[in-house]
This record gives C-alpha cells, structure tokens and sequence, in this order.
C-alpha cells in the first residue's frame, strides 16, 4: 500500500471488464483524487488495462492475487460479484473496500440476500430454502404453480433459474442443479422490470437516478428505457425502495437494484447488484454525473453528483456470438 494524501489515492478494482474499463475512464477524469487505477482480471490486457489501468492478472477468487491488489492500492472496488468475499474481509485498515465485503457476501447468497431484505421490511416476492426433493414437493405447494427455483450462488443473466410450471417438473428441476444448494420463490407476474441505480457515499449521503425500464431477452438485458415508462407513484415507491435497500447496508458506492412492477402497481426488489450496473450505462451521456463517475465520488467520500435526467436515453446492449471470448 502507497501512503499517499487522503485526496490522491491508489484505487483497485476487481474486474477489469467492460465496467472495469468505464470505472477506469471516469478514474482518469479526476486525477486530484485517483492518481493510479489497479484491475485484477484473469483476461490478459483485458478492456481495462486498455484504458490505461495497471493490471494483476489471476482470478477474482484467487486469495493471493486479491491480496497482491490489496498491497498496491489504497482502496478496492469491485465491478463483479465473483470476489472472494472472505479475503476481502482478511484485508486490514488502512486499506478500504467499498462497498464492504459482508455486503459482497450477502449478495454473493441470493438467498441470504432475499433474507436480508425481508428482515430489513423492503418489498420481495415470498421465498423458503428447499433442502432436498420431497421438501420442494411440499413447499411449492404454498405457493401453487408456476415457482421459480433458484441457485442460492453462481447464478446470473437467468442461468441458475428454473420455472417449475406443473407437478410433473419437480424431479427435473431440482436435479437440474445437482447438489448445489437451492431456494423456491413464489412467480411474480409483473406488468414491466425496472432498475434503481442508486449511491450511497462513505460520509451516508444518498443520490438516486430516476428508474430505468429493462427489456430482457433469453435473461440478458438487451434495452434499457430512461426514464421507465411508469407512473409517477411508482417511480416514487421505487426510488423511497432504493434509498432503504442502501441504508440497510449502510454500504458506499454505487448500487444497482432490480425491481418488479406487479399489475396492481406494487414494487418488489428482485435482487441487488453492489456496483456499477448495465441499466446505468445511459447516464454516461444522459445524466448531470454518470454512474462511474459516481462510484467513484462515493467510496472516495466526496459530495455526491447531480443525478438529473438531462434527457430521455435508451440503451441498446450489442452483444457478439455466444462462443465469442473477448
């Protein structure tokens, strides 16, 4: 670690991806207050290093490699869930790890983070942990079909998820997982998906964006819509959500909070993202401050930037071929 003034730091981010390579970018934008960005990635020369980010090449869960980071910067960042939430709580002051890593470690458990939103009062579909087979066969019939099985870790973009529709795909679905430990949620009929990109800084001032509506194809987010085409009371039910998952986690940095719109107009939080997210790609063009740029302002605790909405913006997300690397 650099010893340095409490305005110039050493910044290491675990991913360099492309949220990685935008963190960087937004990083070189302010040079009095980040004079060297770190990334740890397994990808050589990966999207940042490219923008100009030293890299430590190895894996997001390799404890040697995060520890390697950790002696070069002064505060860590993530732009990806897959860190070893452990080393990280290894890591001493005076070395910062925003957000921390006991929230990486609740959302790393898609089900402990349910739990921890309904323990917190913060509106989600309702959810039990299955332990075996006979005991799906019991608990899906508290909430009749179709539920959704889930993955309890490792999933993402819809991989992990299993739509039990009728009596006859229980066997198949739990099997599907294997041995991995798995939860049910009731099936949310939901009239649009929305998202809350939302910041929390170290000294706890909050700035949300206004909601975005997402488009998903085959799970992946193809389109994001600012602002979402909601009414303003559920625009302001999301937004009062948002600020309450923050607070619960007392945690800084940028958050990224997926929400169901159900027909009558409720909001449920589907799960939560601790950084910077896809949906908030917009704000780099649309927004007073650009959510990177943001992060960046909060795990650094500076005064929080504006988030209005200077114009509308959708989001087209161009993915390559499936087999594609790189």
């Amino acid at each position: 670690m650099h010893t340095l003034t409490a305005l110039n730091k050493i910044l290491g981010i675990i991913g360099g991806g492309q949220l990685g390579m935008m963190l960087t970018e937004a990083a070189k934008q302010m040079p009095e207050h980040i004079s060297e960005v770190i990334v740890l990635d397994p990808n050589v020369n990966c999207p940042a290093a490219k923008a100009g980010a030293k890299q430590i090449v190895g894996n997001f869960s390799d404890k040697n490699a995060i520890v390697e980071l950790s002696l070069q910067s002064d505060i860590i960042t993530y732009e990806i869930e897959s860190g070893d939430a452990d080393a990280l709580m290894s890591i001493k002051e005076p070395i910062t790890i925003n957000p921390s890593p006991e929230i990486l470690r609740i959302v790393q458990d898609k089900y402990l983070q349910k739990k921890f939103l309904d323990e917190n009062k913060i509106p989600v579909t309702d959810f039990v942990p299955i332990s075996s087979e006979p005991d799906l066969e019991q608990k899906i019939l508290q909430f009749g079909y179709p539920a959704m099985l889930k993955l309890r870790r490792g999933a993402y973009d819809g991989r992990g998820n299993y739509k039990i529709e009728v009596p006859g795909q229980i066997a198949q679905g739990y099997s599907r997982f294997g041995s991995n430990p798995v939860f049910l949620e009731k099936h949310v009929d939901f009239l649009c998906e929305i998202s809350v990109i939302g910041a929390r800084s170290t000294k706890g001032e909050i700035a949300v964006y206004s909601p975005v509506e997402n488009i998903h194809e085959e799970n992946i987010l193809r389109m994001s819509i600012a602002p979402a085409r909601i009414t303003k009371r559920v625009s302001e039910q999301a937004e009062q959500i948002a600020r309450k998952v923050m607070n619960a986690f007392q945690g800084s940095g940028v958050f990224g909070i997926e929400m169901f719109v159900t027909h009558d107009e409720r909001v449920l939080v589907n799960e939560i993202a601790p950084r910077v997210h896809n949906s908030g790609h917009h704000t780099l063009q649309s927004s007073a401050t650009s959510q990177f740029e943001q992060h960046l302002r909060a795990i650094l605790g500076l005064k929080l930037g504006k988030t209005d909405l200077l114009h509308y913006a959708v989001m087209s997300n161009i993915l390559g071929p499936k087999d594609l690397k790189g």
